[in-house]
């Protein structure tokens, strides 16, 4: 397939709320070799990154991707973010939450989406948001240029919760099913992969190598069982300040409460059927079947033609 005849995604809007401001990507100088791991919020971002980061540079249990990989899009990052990152000299991994439609987009830089069910989704960004001390409301909602409504301490029955997230399509943080939609419409293009939080819990090793293979990384045979072991959770958590992002400062626990438990399905015996019901009809009338499917489960679906 010559590049002529791919159609590349293309930026058609901006995204402003209280964590996110899209406009910074206009600004960023892509390099060829950069990896934009993209993923709605909570759904293995920061391991994608630990991932990527490993694979990059080869298992080097001293690479801090927390400080080497920003979320660019995130609004409060330091003004010297762009500086820091034109200066690194190393292969680039940057982080979004940003839907395609709302990112500038480089044909020769490589994107990893990674998809996790929603209700897995929102049982994780639960904990991210109880766990919030006053310094992370007091960044989000008082630094100059918020757009729209502050966040507010969390309902603290989970239930309801969900079901807010549910109804308002995202709340309290921003739209989630436009959010997978974008991504899923781009994954025949060649510098886009999609991935499953699912799947990499299933086959850790297997989803490493295929990501490998995508990013053009060589990585010596001896130095597989190396990297697997580095992005297991145990791991992770065991290093936590290396991988988690401002988790020190901004919530109760510090970082290793940023790596939590990377558990699925802890919504089964809190939801009602007609909740679970609720979801699963949004999903296929958000998403169709196929990636409905896909997003419940991971594994081959990513696959199938629309």
């Amino acid at each position: 397939m010559s590049d002529a005849s791919i159609a590349w995604p293309k930026k058609t809007r901006d995204l402003h709320n209280h964590h996110m401001d899209s406009t910074i990507w206009d600004r960023f100088a892509f390099r060829d070799d950069d990896v934009i791991v993209a993923t709605y919020a909570k759904s293995g971002t920061t391991w994608t990154q630990h991932i990527v980061g490993q694979l990059i540079f080869q298992g080097d249990p001293d690479v801090e991707i927390a400080k080497i990989s920003p979320w660019l899009d995130l609004r409060i990052m330091p003004p010297d973010t762009m500086e820091r990152l034109e200066a690194q000299q190393h292969r680039r991994v940057i982080k979004t939450h940003l839907p395609l439609d709302a990112l500038t987009f480089s044909p020769k830089a490589k994107y990893v989406y990674i998809g996790r069910d929603g209700r897995d989704v929102v049982w994780s960004f639960y904990n991210h948001h109880a766990s919030a001390n006053q310094l992370w409301y007091d960044l989000l909602n008082d630094t100059p240029g918020r757009v729209g409504p502050p966040i507010d301490k969390p309902d603290p029955d989970i239930r309801r919760y969900f079901q807010t997230w549910l109804e308002q399509d995202g709340f309290p943080i921003w739209r989630f099913w436009e959010n997978i939609a974008t991504w899923w419409a781009a994954r025949d293009v060649p510098n886009v992969r999609l991935i499953h939080f699912n799947d990499l819990k299933r086959d850790l090793e297997g989803e490493m190598r295929k990501l490998a293979a995508f990013l053009e990384c060589d990585v010596p045979e001896d130095r597989w069982p190396t990297l697997v072991e580095h992005c297991g959770f145990d791991w992770m958590k065991a290093h936590a300040e290396n991988v988690s992002p401002l988790s020190g400062a901004i919530f109760e626990g510090g970082a290793q409460c940023f790596i939590h438990k990377g558990v699925n399905g802890r919504w089964r015996d809190v939801l009602s059927a007609d909740d679970i019901a609720a979801y699963e009809r949004r999903a296929a009338a958000e998403l169709g079947p196929a990636c409905a499917a896909w997003l419940a489960e991971g594994q081959a679906a990513q696959a199938e033609p629309a």
